[in-house]
């Protein structure tokens, strides 16, 4: 029987991998530690793959694409987005789990993009025919590749959990966030009793993530501090490339203010309760 292209692929790996820890054990203990930094990027990459691909359109696009195309720029993202999700479920690189989570978070970040462009919070300066608004289709995979990453991140690492709320209190806090992002237009905002309530939920919770062959821990509300902070990175490159502009930048790029990490921890933990909602169905590794 011919074996699928992802098995020829993890089998290289983890031979490649074995050799690399025979060498860094033969080595002592910091070969130990920069072997295992390695595998951590390598599994940090696998898990962004999504999105990674998806800020490297905006880039690549932004310098190359022919402007007066026939197609335009926006619907060119907008297909190469669902030509990149058929590839990866193809190569079963992306399980459709995961592919169901980016599909909601389609949707859920679509219709907060609908209503936030409406009030002005931001633009999409370019034409398409692809669109809802003025929200082009591409948009709700920038948002679906977050809860990709964190469904990949969470196969990957194999994540267990300590300490870790029930889920009915993160989804009500999720319902609270996401609803304070329309709100907050029109009654006062919520926000810090948000980060307070986040605080409190997930103050004692620590995640455990496999590297190689032991799992190591952190305090799951660093992790969302992190993983906000790579996202606001990207949010640069997005509007750097013009794919959309804040109204400090229509005159010109100018960095995306720090305040909007804020916003990217609080979309974070909605990402990560759908994640976790299905983890925890399934029973993987919550305590």
């Amino acid at each position: 029987m011919v074996r699928s292209y992802p098995s020829v692929l993890s089998d290289a790996v983890r031979r490649l991998d074995d050799r690399a820890g025979v060498w860094a054990q033969s080595h002592g203990g910091w070969a130990v530690t920069l072997h295992e930094f390695v595998c951590f990027g390598a599994k940090q990459a696998a898990a962004c793959l999504f999105g990674g691909c998806m800020v490297l359109l905006l880039g690549l696009t932004w310098a190359f694409y022919p402007h007066g195309a026939a197609l335009a720029r926006y619907d060119f993202l907008t297909l190469s987005a669902l030509a990149i999700q058929c590839l990866l479920l193809t190569t079963r690189l992306e399980t459709w789990e995961e592919a169901g989570v980016i599909f909601l978070f389609h949707i859920v970040g679509t219709v907060m993009e609908v209503f936030k462009t409406a009030m002005g919070s931001w633009i999409y300066p370019e034409p398409s025919l692809l669109h809802i608004g003025g929200v082009p289709l591409f948009t709700g995979f920038m948002y679906g590749s977050i809860g990709s990453y964190i469904a990949r991140a969470w196969r990957l690492f194999d994540f267990r959990f300590t300490h870790h709320p029930s889920l009915a209190a993160t989804v009500w806090l999720a319902v609270a966030i996401y609803v304070n992002f329309f709100t907050h237009h029109f009654l006062p905002d919520l926000r810090v009793l948000l980060f307070a309530a986040a605080a409190l939920l997930f103050g004692r919770t620590w995640v455990y993530f496999r590297i190689r062959h032991v799992h190591r821990r952190m305090p799951l509300l660093l992790g969302f501090v992190l993983v906000a902070t790579f996202i606001w990175i990207a949010e640069n490159v997005g509007t750097f490339t013009a794919a959309w502009r804040y109204p400090a930048q229509h005159h010109g790029w100018s960095m995306v203010p720090l305040s909007k990490l804020g916003a990217w921890f609080l979309l974070m933990i909605i990402s990560y309760v759908m994640v976790s909602a299905v983890a925890m169905r399934r029973g993987r590794g919550i305590s």
